[in-house]
C-alpha cells in the first residue's frame, strides 16, 4: 500500500533491509534515521526480512543490510552492506536528480 502510494506521486523511497540478529544492519539503523530526518521529501522505509518474508525474495535482496533507492516501485540503485559514507553519497545524489527532474518539468 505504502509503495502504491508512493508510485502514484512518483515520490523518491529508501528501503533499508534489515534483520533482528543482523549487528551491521543495527549499527546502520540510527544513521537512516537521521538521513530520513534530513531528507523528509524521501520516503525511507525499514523492512525487517524475517517479519516481511516475501518482500526479500520479492526484491532480490541476499544480504543484510540492504538499501534500495527507488523512485515510485521502480529500484534505481541498490547498495548492499553496512557503508554509511556510500549511502549517504546516493541519497544526496537521488535527491539532486529527482529535484532537478521535477523543477524541468513545472
Amino acid at each position: 500500500m505504502i509503495l502504491g502510494q508512493a508510485q502514484a506521486q512518483a515520490c523518491l523511497v529508501v528501503v533499508h533491509f534489515t534483520a533482528e540478529w543482523c549487528a551491521p544492519s543495527k549499527y546502520m539503523a540510527g544513521f537512516f534515521e537521521n538521513l530520513a530526518l534530513k531528507y523528509p521529501d524521501i520516503l525511507f522505509l525499514l523492512v525487517d526480512v524475517d517479519e516481511v518474508k516475501g518482500v526479500k525474495d520479492k526484491m532480490d535482496v541476499k544480504a543484510m543490510p540492504t538499501f534500495l533507492l527507488m523512485r515510485g516501485t521502480v529500484q534505481v540503485d541498490k547498495i548492499v552492506g553496512a557503508n554509511a559514507d556510500e549511502l549517504q553519497k546516493r541519497v544526496v545524489a537521488f535527491a539532486q536528480i529527482f529535484r532537478q527532474s521535477t523543477e524541468v518539468q513545472v
